[in-house]
């Protein structure tokens, strides 16, 4: 009979209840893992290794006793290799190279695709979960631009920003770099579900990792725990929009933590969405307004005139521009637009229609929302 790779077993163990990354560690570090699953499975586990859990430490032996019983290694590694799920795990090759000299690195890394995407230069991209029309264009431009120029584009896969960047990051096609989602459930259900589209597509390209087990439901406790693998990863931090708190300021205080460069798009003053990025910059956080910023901040020259980039929108004239200029980066209703401009309804419909149909804004439940900016203003 052929042996298991240790892989096997840390894929079960990660698989327990109560179990994450710093209980994993101290299994891991028990000595052989064959060994210490067999001591797993009859109930002979150091208190040491335990963590505090309310359950008690007896009632938690018993259930890992309990639940490893149920699970035959092989067989687990079996249905790993079936669903086309890689496993590495710390010091294993294949594992990547940033997160072996991480402080907190994860034991075992689950993966659909090719891990070795990670070779390339890694930026991150996060932000809010509800962005403005704004903060998309942005997030999206960034995914399509740093992917064209040999970028790789490094998110949580989250619905807003960070799924802006990796649609950006895969809209054309074959990118120069392929991007890389870092998600925070087992990768047979990586959430959110409405984002499991793109996730075929990153993977498709790049590659989705979690540290998470497949079968393992999602817990809030692990996205915060995943930013740190995806702060590990990237030399550059870039975050599009963001409130005062939240994940993409976790994942700053990771980047922080590991000597990464951190950016922050400015946004409107008073804008909820602005107002941890316009706090970062504030705070010494470096100015992110296109793909050239984020270039220089990994030391590479800047992207040449056409590349990762989209054609730049001529300023529309008129009263077009002048309601472009008075909707701000905030949505809005069309009266507001007619009462701040003090044209006539019929006038304002047919400006706003005309931004709708070159791109700049676009109507969301009755409101108006602009979502790109004529050049120079326009990030690139």
């Amino acid at each position: 009979m052929t042996a298991l790779p240790h892989e096997a077993y840390l894929a079960c163990m990660a698989g327990l209840p109560w179990v994450g990354p710093v209980t994993l560690r101290r299994l891991a570090g028990l000595g052989p893992v064959e060994r210490t699953w067999s001591r797993l499975v009859r109930g002979q586990v150091p208190t040491e290794v335990l963590p505090p859990v309310s359950v008690g430490a007896a009632a938690l032996v018993r259930s890992w006793a309990r639940a490893a019983g149920e699970v035959d290694p092989s067989r687990h590694w079996d249905e790993l290799r079936a669903a086309g799920v890689g496993v590495t795990s710390l010091g294993s090759p294949g594992y990547p190279a940033a997160l072996t000299e991480d402080p907190d690195p994860p034991v075992v890394l689950f993966h659909l695709g090719n891990p070795s995407v990670v070779a390339a230069p890694c930026v991150a991209v996060v932000g809010t979960r509800r962005p403005t029309g704004y903060g998309r264009e942005v997030a999206h431009t960034l995914g399509a631009g740093l992917s064209a120029l040999g970028v790789c584009v490094v998110s949580g896969l989250a619905l807003g920003i960070d799924a802006a960047a990796h649609a950006g990051a895969v809209g054309g096609g074959a990118p120069v770099a392929p991007p890389v989602a870092v998600v925070g459930a087992g990768l047979d259900a990586p959430c959110p579900s409405a984002n499991r589209p793109l996730a075929r597509r990153v993977a498709a390209s790049g590659m989705v990792c979690s540290e998470v087990p497949l079968g393992v439901p999602a817990a809030p406790w692990r996205f915060p725990v995943r930013n740190r693998i995806v702060a590990a990863l990237a030399r550059v931090v870039v975050v599009v929009e963001s409130g005062a708190t939240g994940g993409s300021m976790s994942t700053v205080e990771h980047a922080l933590r590991r000597d990464r460069t951190v950016l922050a798009v400015p946004g409107p003053v008073g804008a909820p969405t602005s107002e941890g990025t316009n706090r970062l910059i504030a705070d010494g956080a470096g100015v992110c307004t296109g793909v050239d910023d984020v270039l220089a901040a990994l030391g590479r020259d800047v992207a040449p005139p056409g590349r990762g980039s989209r054609p730049a929108l001529s300023a529309p004239s008129g009263l077009a521009g002048r309601l472009l200029d008075l909707l701000g980066w905030r949505p809005e209703t069309p009266d507001h637009l007619v009462r701040v401009s003090g044209a006539d309804p019929r006038a304002v419909a047919r400006a706003v229609e005309q931004l709708v149909e070159v791109g700049l804004v676009v109507r969301r439940g009755g409101f108006v929302e602009r979502c790109a900016g004529p050049a120079p203003d326009r990030p690139t």
